[in-house]
């Protein structure tokens, strides 16, 4: 089996890396305007503020957009062919690009309710995945 590439975090995106490899869904936060944002930056997106914090979400969400995989990009995507790259836009706001798991590509419809799991990559590595909700 050959590796898939792993996520490098830095100073921006480590929060969101460590969130993750504890099972939780953390996006920044303005604290002046109270919007979330994606992805990681220095300065909030809607008011300019840089009174920032890492806040939990919920991890619910729906397909706002998605493409479906049939030729790998790489080896290390070769056994998941077909599969579901998509769009999902949080509750709280953000949209975040992501797998689909859970839903057979031919199902799988914008507006589709989705809720973020986490799959192990490595000891270090935990990424955010979305299934479809019943």
């Amino acid at each position: 089996m050959f590796p898939r590439p792993l996520p490098s975090p830095n100073a921006l995106t480590a929060p969101y890396w460590e969130a993750a490899l504890n099972g939780e869904l953390e996006l920044p936060r303005c604290e002046t305007c109270a919007a979330f944002h994606f992805y990681p930056r220095t300065t909030c997106p809607h008011c300019g503020s840089q009174n920032l914090a890492w806040h939990a979400v919920s991890g619910r969400g729906e397909v706002y957009s998605f493409t479906v995989v049939h030729r790998a990009p790489s080896k290390g995507f070769e056994a998941l062919v077909p599969y579901v790259v998509a769009v999902v836009a949080l509750e709280e706001g953000p949209h975040l690009m992501t797998r689909l798991i859970g839903v057979a590509p031919e199902a799988v419809r914008i507006g589709l309710k989705v809720k973020v799991e986490f799959k192990k990559q490595d000891e270090q590595t935990r990424l955010p995945v979305f299934r479809a909700l019943a």
